[in-house]
Parts: C-alpha cells; structure tokens; sequence
C-alpha cells in the first residue's frame, strides 16, 4: 500500500529555523538545523536501502506559496503567500510504500523523533493512504 506521510509546520516554524524566535519557537542555530538534516538524511536513506521510500521531499517556506483559485465570476484569483489565515501548511512530504498501516506508523513515531532546540513544537505527521496505490479497497483513478 502506497500511503502519503506529511509534516506540517508554520511561517513561524521556518523563522525560526533561519534564526528568527517567536512565542511559538525558539531560534535555531546551525548546529540544531545540521542534527535535523543529519537525522532526516539518515531516514531517508533507511527508506531508500528498505525499499520504502518513492520520494521525499521538504517544501520552502509557506511566503513562497502562489495561491490560484476563482472568483465568483469563475475568472482566475492569483495570491502571493503567506496566508496570514493558515495556521500550518505541508513543510514536507514522503511517498512510501509500506506493507501495513502500522509499519507506516512507525516511521511516522520516528519522524516525531527528529531533534529540534528545546522549546520547539513538534510538528505533526499526518498518513493518508493514496488511492490506487495497492491494497484493500484502493480506488485507480486512471
């Protein structure tokens, strides 16, 4: 079963990773930032060698989004982030296949592991499992 494992985080999340404290997170120095890239390098590669892992990914900060939608009339609304009305966005992603929902639950517990400054919250991981990627009641949808 092919399921979607997503962090999420907050323009407040990315400040203070590049630096930057706020009430919601103390500011990381360079050594926190170089423990989680080492700790989500070593994932990654325990992923890759298992034959889990079909891509992962971390998104830039939510003031880099572009937001496109429709007005009333149907006519094309382009927006530059951030959205000061989202309180956490996608901070980045993993497409794994894994053979259970508990197995993919515990990557999940040891994403939740990642080192960060004392203080920092801990952001979420969600699992949504894709449709039409294997298993019972998986739906293709082309």
């Amino acid at each position: 079963m092919k399921y979607l494992v997503m962090v999420q985080g907050s323009q407040a999340d990315y400040d203070a990773m590049s630096g930057k404290a706020s009430e919601h997170s103390p500011a990381w120095s360079e050594k926190d930032l170089q423990a989680m890239f080492a700790f989500m390098g070593n994932l990654n590669n325990d992923l890759s060698e298992s034959g889990e892992m079909i891509d992962g990914q971390g998104l830039t900060d939510p003031a880099q989004t572009r937001l496109v939608g429709l007005d009333d009339n149907g006519r094309p609304v382009i927006t530059d982030g951030p959205y000061g009305e989202t309180k956490e966005v996608l901070a980045g992603y993993w497409v794994l296949e894994c053979e259970s929902l508990e197995r993919v639950t515990e990557i999940a517990k040891r994403i939740n592991e990642c080192p960060a400054p004392a203080g920092a919250p801990t952001p979420p991981v969600v699992i949504r499992p894709i449709q039409g990627g294997g298993g019972e009641g998986s739906v293709d949808c082309g």
